[in-house]
């Protein structure tokens, strides 16, 4: 598989905007209504922790864990549910971890340029049939593993260097695909980032994650899932712990009532978290 990257990736030629493709062949793009959940829609003000490394303090006073997918444990899911706590389970959608159990099904060609600054992480062919099946597949077993609701990340592959001949509308179609599957099995679904597309995107999601929006003084166009009572959890990032306290008293209170939590890059136990906004 990694010959295959050293290679070089080949992307398929583009589409024309308004078509999308599959395994190389181009087709026009109908989206269609989006599939109906009566699941869980978490709204804005809740507590939340979002935890990936570390072992996880169930005693933690909030109502909903961000935990990965594949690392947290069943007893963890569990005993955090039965605690009143809703999961949701986290895991790449845009693009191939080589530790996941899950690795050895992703063809090299699926596979384009790394993630600046992750290593062992490249973006996907998000127009392979192959992907595709993966991902319903993680949906399935976040399902099976009993998690309220998925956080699909590197959804926005579009705009960045993937090394795939990506566009707009490829990635609406995927994401759209990953919202419905989600749906279709009793799950919530979290948009994470692809700030460009979030009033396409809203009617589909049940809430959002963003990384850095107010980094990026990009954090307004979210008021479309909090007009529409849908939660954004809020993550902004620090190097060192002790910039926390300071870096909260920047930013707490802005944005369109953001759910706001200073973290660090590895997203371990630490949280500082501001205040709801009362309105």
């Amino acid at each position: 598989m990694i010959l295959g990257l050293l290679l070089g990736c080949h992307p398929h030629p583009s589409c024309p905007e308004g078509e999308t493709r599959r395994d190389g062949r181009c087709f026009p793009y109908e989206a269609g209504d989006p599939v109906y959940s009566s699941g869980w829609r978490p709204a804005p003000g809740l507590a939340w922790q979002v935890q990936y490394t570390g072992t996880l303090d169930r005693s933690l006073e909030v109502d909903a864990w961000n935990v990965d997918l594949f690392d947290t444990s069943d007893a963890d899911i569990e005993l955090l549910q039965a605690n009143g706590r809703r999961v949701v389970c986290y895991f790449s959608a845009g693009s191939f971890e080589e530790w996941r159990p899950d690795a050895d099904r992703f063809p090299s060609w699926a596979l384009g340029r790394p993630l600046d600054g992750w290593e062992g992480e490249w973006w996907l062919d998000i127009t392979s049939s192959v992907v595709v099946e993966i991902m319903r597949d993680r949906i399935l077993y976040a399902g099976e593993r009993g998690c309220d609701a998925v956080d699909a990340d590197n959804v926005n592959g579009w705009t960045n260097d993937t090394g795939f001949a990506l566009t707009a509308t490829m990635q609406l179609d995927f994401n759209r695909f990953l919202a419905d599957t989600a749906h279709r099995n009793g799950l919530s679904v979290f948009l994470k980032n692809d700030v460009e597309q979030l009033d396409a995107l809203e009617p589909w999601f049940d809430g959002a994650v963003n990384e850095e929006c107010i980094t990026f003084d990009e954090c307004e166009p979210y008021a479309v899932f909090t007009d529409a009572e849908k939660a954004v959890v809020h993550l902004e990032y620090v190097d060192d712990w002790a910039d926390a306290e300071g870096r909260a008293t920047e930013i707490c209170g802005r944005g369109p009532r953001l759910d706001t939590l200073i973290k660090q890059w590895e997203l371990g136990p630490e949280r500082l978290a501001c205040p709801p906004d009362p309105s």
